[in-house]
């Protein structure tokens, strides 16, 4: 199958996971406001790296609360671009948001110079533990929920740090692949500046997601969008798409490998009712108060 015929393909699936942008907004506004009410706050506290994610997040959060309700926390480490605080700086100003700079370095450097062996990755997840420790406290101190700014994307294949960026209250974009994350972003005013520049955890310099992933958020969207809402088979997304057999099963193992991931930990279930098997919702607090078993 030749090119042309391959980017035809990929184009007209990333089309057809366009999302009413407006409909989106009001979910997710409303998903937000349900969810802070529900554990009897009002307010939300979330870190601000000054990528599209977390962009989104902060202005879906300000429009469902309030700007006045959202505490934006800028963490950066000694390598952090400078783009990345200005960005964000860019974010709080537009929306008027409170916020604070709680510089990293002093807390993670101690533990990443401790041992020789020392990894990039390791590293960066040192780094994510430190910001969520530091978010948790401004949980406490601001009196607000802790809200994610992970898309769909990152959670399928895993690209998180468990107890890090994944070690939130509430998950507002994380049923939004990337592309549809740039189309609210675009919708929603956020800077084009943060829009259009390349995704990057920022966790050390010259970092991007893609270099990192080994290939690109739209080929990932493709792939997962046919894989995990059209339920295609491995084979039945490479036709679809012109990606080969071997890059979608790649993906595919990435997104099984890291179920974990994306659920409490799991428990082994020996009684009647086990939480996280069934018993699951708030409901399940109310009406009859028996016997124990």
């Amino acid at each position: 199958m030749d090119k042309m015929m391959v980017t035809s393909q990929q184009n007209n699936i990333l089309e057809r996971m366009t999302i009413n942008t407006d409909l989106a907004r009001n979910i997710l506004t409303g998903f937000i406001r349900d969810q802070i009410s529900k554990a009897g706050m009002k307010k939300a506290v979330l870190g601000l790296s000054g990528g599209i994610d977390s962009a989104l997040s902060a202005y879906l959060s300000a429009e469902a609360l309030g700007a006045e309700n959202v505490l934006a926390v800028r963490m950066p480490y000694e390598t952090s671009s400078e783009n990345s605080l200005i960005h964000a700086d860019d974010v709080i100003k537009d929306l008027g948001l409170a916020s604070i700079t709680v510089p990293i370095t002093p807390m993670a450097q101690p533990l990443i110079e401790r041992f020789d062996d020392m990894t990039n990755v390791r590293a960066g997840n040192i780094m994510a533990r430190t910001r969520m420790i530091i978010l948790y406290d401004q949980s406490v101190s601001w009196g607000g929920l802790v809200m994610g700014t992970s898309n769909k994307t990152e959670f399928m294949l895993g690209y998180s740090t468990i107890y890090g960026d994944s070690g939130v209250a509430l998950q507002p974009i994380a049923d939004l692949f990337k592309c549809q994350v740039r189309q609210l972003s675009r919708a929603m005013g956020v800077p084009s500046a943060i829009v259009d520049k390349p995704p990057s955890a920022d966790l050390w310099e010259g970092q991007t997601d893609e270099q990192e992933l080994g290939f690109s958020y739209d080929a990932a969207d493709t792939v997962l969008y046919l894989l995990i809402d059209e339920r295609y088979t491995v084979e039945e997304a490479a036709e679809a798409s012109g990606y080969d057999v071997a890059f979608i099963s790649k993906v595919w193992e990435r997104v099984k490998a890291n179920h974990y991931k994306r659920t409490m930990p799991n428990i082994a279930k020996v009684s009647r009712r086990t939480i996280g098997h069934d018993f699951l919702y708030l409901r399940d607090y109310t009406g009859r108060q028996g016997k124990l078993s």
